[in-house]
């Protein structure tokens, strides 16, 4: 991922630097400050190719972003922008409509028609992809763009669960993690857009199926901490039968019980050799990601990695 920040850039220069930065991007944007509040301005944003997605990770102070359209008629790259809030919250204004974003909340931007965004303290994360990419009629669209889709509720929810994800990954991951998102990224969000439009029916089984695996995954990554995850638990909270779970995990090579399993060992495998967690007690390790019983968890750790949990602590900090 390519870093952009003010950091290293003198206090009085940071909103001149990142408001020319911006008019030169594939959107290009035109970017305000009240005067009180430039002392203070800071932003660092992370890019990364994902296929044909282009996708941005941004940690902002208090600004608003102007699409405008001479712009617009400047230039015009013809993308969809789906933003989802990471961390505290904006207001999206297009076409008369105005939404207040908070965390997990998804909004779809047309790039081709004038926008502003009132940022607070906040940290997006930015979605931009061709218009021939998304499977759905741009009159269709139209509909949403601006328009709040809530991330504390049905399929939002489940969709914000897995950008989220993203984002906390985002970091880490290498140019060809990156690139095998693509498909999947794009998949995720045209399900979810199809839903709000109620279009669902429209869109191919596989896609649909490649969404909602990727959704799940995401959900039992952000639910690894909780004994109670399940196969009844993660089907009911995306409206599948445990029989049509079982069979999409199936398909994979892979069954719902071992995939949460090789997860919550692999987090405690992490935590394990944290420097800062020496003082920890394996119980607590095994407790904080799922592992009701220490004795169930020491014989998983062992059956997994040859060696018992403490054996491996030691080893590690060796």
């Amino acid at each position: 991922m390519d870093v952009v920040s003010t950091d290293e850039v003198p206090v009085e220069e940071r909103f001149p630097y990142w408001r020319e930065l911006n008019k030169k991007l594939l959107v290009p944007y035109d970017l305000r400050c009240d005067p009180r509040w430039e002392s203070r301005f800071r932003v660092r944003a992370g890019f990364s190719g994902c296929g044909p997605v282009q996708v941005t990770l941004v940690t902002m102070t208090p600004h608003s972003v102007h699409r405008t359209a001479r712009l617009i008629r400047q230039a015009d790259p013809e993308v969809w922008e789906v933003g989802c809030t990471v961390r505290g919250g904006s207001v999206l204004t297009q076409d008369g409509r105005s939404s207040e974003l908070g965390v997990g909340d998804l909004v779809l931007v047309d790039t081709s028609r004038p926008y502003r965004i009132d940022q607070t303290d906040c940290e997006v994360l930015l979605l931009h992809f061709e218009r021939s990419r998304m499977p759905l009629a741009a009159g269709d669209l139209r509909c949403l763009s601006g328009v709040r889709i809530p991330g504390d509720r049905g399929i939002g929810a489940l969709t914000s669960q897995f950008m989220l994800h993203l984002a906390g990954s985002l970091p880490g991951l290498t140019p060809t993690e990156t690139g095998r998102l693509s498909a999947v990224v794009l998949e995720v969000l045209t399900t979810a857009l199809a839903h709000a439009l109620e279009r669902e029916g429209q869109l191919p089984a596989d896609t649909r199926q490649r969404a909602l695996l990727a959704r799940i995954d995401a959900f039992v990554r952000a639910n690894l901490g909780e004994p109670g995850l399940d196969p009844e638990t993660i089907a009911a909270a995306h409206h599948i039968s445990r029989r049509y779970l079982h069979r999409l995990f199936q398909q994979e090579g892979r069954t719902v019980a071992g995939s949460i399993r090789e997860l919550r060992l692999e987090r405690c495998r992490r935590d394990l050799t944290d420097p800062r967690l020496a003082s920890r007690p394996v119980h607590a390790i095994a407790a904080r990601w799922g592992f009701g019983s220490a004795a169930h968890f020491s014989a998983a750790f062992r059956a997994a990695y040859g060696v018992s949990p403490r054996q491996y602590r030691e080893g590690a900090q060796t």
